[in-house]
């Protein structure tokens, strides 16, 4: 009979999680659990498909900028270890994240998990030779024969580049594309491509304290079919930081929530045309705790309304 993991189970593996190995401890029980109904992460279909992409996924900015860190690309393992576990699949990454993407493609090589992830990465120059060599590396490092999501990175030089990424779809080299950005003052331009162009994806931040996304974003995300993935869930880390020593409400159990964490991740969940979002954590407890917020139920927009409430006081 599968395990069932519950809040109680992963609150026990990270107690001990520093006493022993991963495999070792209560953290290596979950991680060869198999999911339950209520435990197995929700999916969202892409809308340009209907594949369906896991809810919560990772980003890679500084969390796995080690370098050649033993210790560190141990710590980073884990944290994928437990993202497959809990059903996960999306690693968002970019050539501008120092070693990051070197560091996924080893460790995904290491795990043998390629077949696991849905790898995302970006380009992010001037000139098509440009793109298409930077591209080229991010595949190398990356260790992939083929991208999940190619991104335009915050738009750079984005009608060169995204010729490109037209002609590498159609050849099979990627499989989706898309636009980033990640500060409500370029959401005009995004709006104008959204609007303009066929893409797959959009990349923006959105989050409890920065809302701007659902004035135009997020409701042309569902009119035009384009996903959405969305950074900076936690305010770029200010805002889960204000939170740190203040109690959690007891409204936070009518959705399963032990965290700020997981309250500010459903949070952005429950705006329908949202995909998937890609905290970046580099510790396996941080990622227990992230993906925790994809089982269950989301809040409705009244709790929406007390979770701003909350923050804001």
């Amino acid at each position: 009979m599968p395990t069932r993991t519950t809040p109680s189970t992963i609150r026990r593996a990270l107690l001990r999680f520093a006493a022993g190995s991963l495999l070792a401890s209560p953290l290596g029980s979950l991680l060869n659990a198999q999911p339950t109904p209520a435990t197995k992460m929700h999916t969202r279909p892409i809308p340009s498909t209907g594949e369906p992409l896991p809810v919560i996924g990772c980003g890679t900015w500084r969390t796995f900028d080690v370098g050649d860190d033993a210790a560190g690309e141990a710590r980073l393992a884990d944290v994928l270890r437990v993202l497959f576990a809990a059903g996960g699949s999306v690693i968002d990454s970019s050539p501008m994240y120092g070693s990051s993407e070197a560091v996924t493609g080893t460790l995904l090589t290491r795990l043998a998990a390629h077949q696991k992830a849905f790898v995302a990465t970006k380009v992010w120059t001037q000139g098509r030779e440009a793109g298409i060599a930077q591209m080229e590396e991010s595949m190398r490092r990356l260790q992939q024969p083929r991208i999940d999501l190619m991104q335009i990175h915050n738009l750079l030089d984005w009608r060169t580049q995204l010729a490109t990424l037209r002609e590498w779809k159609a050849s099979g080299r990627i499989r989706y594309i898309g636009v980033t950005h990640y500060t409500p003052s370029a959401f005009d331009e995004v709006e104008n491509i959204m609007r303009s162009e066929k893409i797959d994806f959009v990349q923006i931040d959105y989050s409890a304290d920065d809302r701007a996304a659902e004035e135009r974003i997020l409701p042309l995300a569902a009119e035009r079919g384009i996903g959405v993935v969305i950074n900076q869930p936690f305010g770029g880390g200010s805002l889960l930081g204000r939170l740190h020593d203040r109690p959690l409400p007891g409204w936070a159990q009518e959705i399963g929530c032990t965290s700020w964490a997981q309250v500010l991740l459903k949070f952005v969940l429950a705006n329908p045309p949202v995909t998937c979002v890609i905290p970046g954590t580099g510790r396996p407890e941080y990622m227990i705790d992230n993906v925790h917020a994809g089982i269950g139920e989301y809040p409705d927009e009244a709790l929406r309304k007390q979770i701003v409430a909350a923050i804001s006081a």
